[in-house]
């Protein structure tokens, strides 16, 4: 029976592999690395820095995806045959070796398959994430803190590099506002779903009675893009403001003017950053954080003209996502999929695995 398990165990997972192997496209991906290999060689590729950051970063990220892809199929043969030999040798810490391996090979497959899923435009690119304090006074100001702390802890957990790019302290507790940079190949189509919403219920530990209190923090994700600099922004369609950047509570934590607002006028679009050593540093991070929220507004735009002009238009900014309940009974619950965790700590120390796949594959059959 156990034979049987094992063998069936690897029959799926060899199906599962053929699967991931062929919407990846491996063949494509070879004429690819191919082709970008050959510029990379080419012997005046630094003498456009921006370019050939852009063709290396292409050859690094593709040459991964096919080394992950492809390892499956070695794990799978080794496997195997290290469960035939386990078998012929009636050899119960092979066989116990065997299994945990093709357990592992199980999980690995099971992450290669949701990312197989991330095919939109934007995908493989890296991410800006900004969190944003709502409803509930100090509370939310808190919860807003925590989110930010969370996904910085996931991100950690994944050996991904982040940069927090700005925040806006409370005069209270928490952060009105952070905005920070995960620069990791597929970050943006990873974290996507975690835009929206999200709702704290809570005993607060601000207020003087023991009464619940509700509190709300917004998640907006939006990819990094390198071709945004192509979008030209007219000196006129913006306002410049520099102050001091500041830190908890209000104080100053810098002696110069180095903090930068960029105001775009006809969107209304505001971008803070203040984390760079000087005013210059930090406007050309604002400015170019400004022209990727502008392709990707112009990206919307021509979506929801499309959908409206087929007669079918949905909308879904803003909608909460997903509650983090701890009082009574400890739970997060993702909204929108039912996955759920009723370990709420580990979720906001960074386990949010299981709701990303899930909200990955949920927005894969909602398309």
């Amino acid at each position: 029976m156990l034979e049987q398990d094992f063998s069936a165990r690897i029959r799926s997972l060899r199906a599962t592999y053929a699967d991931i192997a062929e919407v990846t496209d491996l063949p494509k991906l070879d004429r690819e690395i191919a082709e970008l290999e050959e510029q990379a060689a080419a012997p005046d590729l630094w003498d456009d820095p921006e370019a050939a950051q852009k063709v290396t970063s292409g050859l690094s990220h593709r040459q991964a995806r096919v080394r992950k892809v492809r390892s499956v199929e070695t794990r799978i043969d080794d496997v195997e045959v290290l469960g035939e030999l386990a078998e012929e040798a009636g050899d119960a810490d092979t066989q116990a070796e065997a299994d945990a391996e093709l357990a592992s090979i199980e999980a690995y497959v099971q992450d290669l398959e949701v990312q197989t899923l991330l095919s939109g435009e934007y995908d493989s690119e890296s991410a800006v994430i900004t969190i944003r304090s709502g409803a509930g006074g100090d509370d939310a100001t808190d919860f807003a803190e925590m989110l930010l702390r969370m996904y910085l802890r996931w991100a950690e957990d994944h050996e991904y590099p982040t940069k927090v790019l700005d925040t806006s302290y409370a005069e209270g507790a928490g952060i009105k506002s952070a905005t920070f940079e995960v620069d990791a190949p597929y970050a943006f189509g990873t974290l996507s779903v975690e835009a929206g919403t999200h709702r704290l219920a809570r005993i607060s530990p601000f207020g003087s009675a023991d009464k619940r209190q509700t509190s709300f923090a917004a998640v907006e994700v939006i990819p990094l893009l390198a071709a945004a600099t192509e979008v030209e922004i007219p000196e006129n369609d913006i306002r410049v403001d520099v102050y001091r950047s500041s830190g908890p509570g209000g104080q100053s934590v810098n002696t110069t003017d180095s903090a930068v607002r960029i105001t775009h006028l006809p969107t209304g679009i505001v971008i803070s950053m203040q984390n760079e050593k000087s005013q210059i540093q930090n406007r050309a991070a604002a400015m170019r954080l400004l022209q990727t929220r502008l392709l990707v507004l112009q990206k919307e735009q021509e979506a929801a003209k499309k959908k409206e002009l087929a007669g079918n238009i949905t909308a879904s900014w803003g909608d909460q996502i997903r509650s983090y309940f701890l009082y009574g009974q400890q739970l997060v619950k993702d909204l929108r999929t039912g996955f759920e965790s009723t370990q709420p700590d580990a979720v906001f120390d960074g386990d949010l695995d299981g709701f990303i796949a899930a909200g990955i594959r949920w927005r894969s059959l909602n398309k």
